[in-house]
């Protein structure tokens, strides 16, 4: 099976194509570089508390994220309207969670409390297994009809 092939082959309910997963991970990228040049914007220049800061960059990267699903990934699917970004945003918000839950076993649960330990935990781990819920939330809750990217063919 060519690249070609294999890129468009239709996305099944269970298995996601390449195509998806690679535009999920192109969307997210685009995403948390909004969330992380907002925040050190607010945090630095505009002189913003670190939770004001974070809370209003992780709405700006939710909205690009949601955006760039709804438009491109999952384009066509799905209801549009309020109730989705919601749902996109509580998703999220859950991922965030097992971001900090990571840290947090790993920092007062098991003693790991250097910088690079707190890092591992959580933007590596974290970041992996909130990657993981989010792509599976997204999908099954946010957009969930069978018209995804990998049976687009135009």
């Amino acid at each position: 099976m060519s690249p070609a092939t294999a890129l468009a082959r239709p996305a099944s309910p269970g298995r996601p194509s390449r195509r998806e997963l690679l535009a999920f991970a192109a969307v997210g990228l685009l995403a948390y570089a909004t969330d992380l040049a907002l925040f050190t914007c607010l945090r630095g220049p505009a002189g913003l508390d670190p939770i004001t800061a974070k809370a209003l960059s992780f709405v700006a990267g939710c909205s690009i994220a949601y955006t760039g699903n709804a438009l491109g990934t999952y384009r066509g699917t799905g209801p549009g309207g309020l109730r989705p970004y919601a749902v996109f945003v509580a998703v999220n918000i859950a991922g965030a969670l097992v971001q900090l839950l990571c840290l947090a076993v790993s920092h007062y649960g098991l003693g790991l409390t250097s910088q690079r330990a707190d890092t591992v935990s959580g933007a590596v781990i974290g970041m992996a297994l909130a990657t993981i819920l989010r792509f599976w939330g997204t999908r099954t809750l946010v957009f969930r009809s069978e018209g995804r990217v990998g049976s687009w063919t135009g």
